[in-house]
């Protein structure tokens, strides 16, 4: 008798593989569930494998334009970055590849989901925290955390063990270098000989860009057009070609950024879970649009309402990073990010040349930038003589800690 049905977050790889046969051996009816968000993958040959596995049902579902409009914009709208250097592509998509993950167990009537992600990482606190969040019935099975499974199977060799046993076809090799994770916006490489941050990653691992030196040695020149703080149209300048859905414009920087070896880094990172763990990721598309962002949200937006802003960024960057992107806090902040951008709008252009992005100009109808009022020729309505006065009222405090500064006797 079925214990239930559980929905699957499914790969094709060797571990959600051998999750589903796992499933099934422990008397759970198993829906396969594959989100196209853009990675590189043979989704007829996912399906006939699941469909070889037992799957009772498989669902492949197109995401790329909704991950696109509704995670990857927020995120640009935010100038999210975590920790200074990550631009989040996978802490990006997990919301949106549970999200429906949720619609499908919902409509189908299944109690349960389950996914492949391991006991020490963030990808667990994501999918999981977006399915309560979703689906607060629901009940999770995640392998990795269940001893049964991770004392049976504690590594590769004995998954690929399984696998032969079980005939589970695989391409896997017991030896991996290193793992990695493809969506739409990013590539990231992690664990096995990346786990020293000692050591230089091969040039040969990097799959999405190509290496700087070796870029073309011709610039390219777009200009982005932004409203309400996302991009509506981009357009090489000086071969004519301009792409307007959000889809198609995501994917033409990815194409240009990639080209010109943009978006490389390899960082150490802490996890939410409590340890640092080195990364290296691949973001070109990412890469040029917040260089882009950044440029057209000075240049329209208030400095008051930006250095708040930019407060939020960073709290969106965390919360996203650690899981939360359906609670109510992360709800709160998207919405003052939103009401941030109703101005930032307009142009801007910039060069991309082996690794590097170099803004070149910009416009806007709603610039706060007075040619006439910042210009050294030009006076404008500007009175110099009143910068006396600002000046002494800033200095009142610096003078009276000077003052403190004497009294107890420290060297300056």
């Amino acid at each position: 008798m079925s214990k239930g049905t559980v929905v699957l977050a499914y790969s094709g790889g060797l571990d959600t593989s051998c999750i589903l046969v796992w499933l099934k051996e422990q008397g759970y009816d198993v829906i396969a569930y594959m989100a196209d968000i853009g990675q590189d993958e043979d989704f007829a040959a996912a399906r006939e494998k699941a469909e070889r596995l037992g799957a009772k049902k498989i669902f492949i579902e197109d995401l790329r334009a909704e991950f696109v409009e509704d995670f990857i914009w927020p995120a640009v709208r935010a100038n999210a970055v975590y920790e200074d250097r990550y631009l989040m592509g996978t802490a990006i998509a997990r919301p949106c590849i549970a999200r429906r993950q949720v619609e499908i167990a919902q409509k189908e009537g299944a109690h349960f989901v389950s996914h492949g992600a391991t006991g020490k990482g963030n990808d667990q606190i994501r999918f999981e925290l977006t399915c309560y969040a979703l689906y607060p019935d629901v009940k999770i099975i995640s392998p990795w955390r269940i001893p049964e499974f991770y004392n049976r199977f504690k590594g590769r060799k004995d998954l690929l063990e399984y696998a032969q046993k079980e005939g589970i076809p695989v391409t896997a090799t017991p030896q991996a270098p290193w793992s990695m994770d493809a969506n739409l916006m990013h590539i990231s490489y992690e664990s096995g000989i990346l786990e020293n941050p000692k050591s230089h990653a091969p040039d040969s691992l990097f799959e999405m860009t190509s290496n700087p030196e070796d870029a073309p040695d011709k610039r390219d020149v777009l200009e982005i057009e932004f409203k309400n703080g996302v991009p509506v149209k981009v357009t090489n300048v000086k071969e004519g070609t301009s792409k307007a859905s959000p889809l198609d414009i995501f994917s033409y920087l990815n194409k240009v950024g990639a080209q010109h070896g943009v978006g490389r880094i390899d960082i150490v990172e802490n996890r939410f879970i409590g340890m640092k763990s080195r990364g290296l990721y691949e973001t070109p598309g990412g890469t040029i649009l917040l260089m882009a962002h950044l440029d057209i949200e000075t240049f329209t937006m208030d400095r008051e309402v930006r250095r708040i802003k930019q407060g939020l960024g960073i709290k969106f960057s965390e919360l996203v990073y650690n899981g939360f992107w359906y609670s109510p806090e992360c709800n709160f902040v998207r919405h003052c990010i939103d009401k941030s951008q109703e101005n930032v709008e307009g142009k801007v252009q910039l060069s991309v040349y082996k690794g590097h992005v170099y803004v070149l100009a910009r416009e806007s109808a709603k610039s706060l930038y007075n040619e006439e009022l910042v210009s050294m020729d030009v006076q404008g309505d500007y009175d110099p003589t009143d910068a006396s006065g600002f000046i002494r009222i800033n200095a009142v405090r610096l003078k009276e800690h000077h003052r403190l500064q004497g009294l107890s006797g420290k060297k300056q």
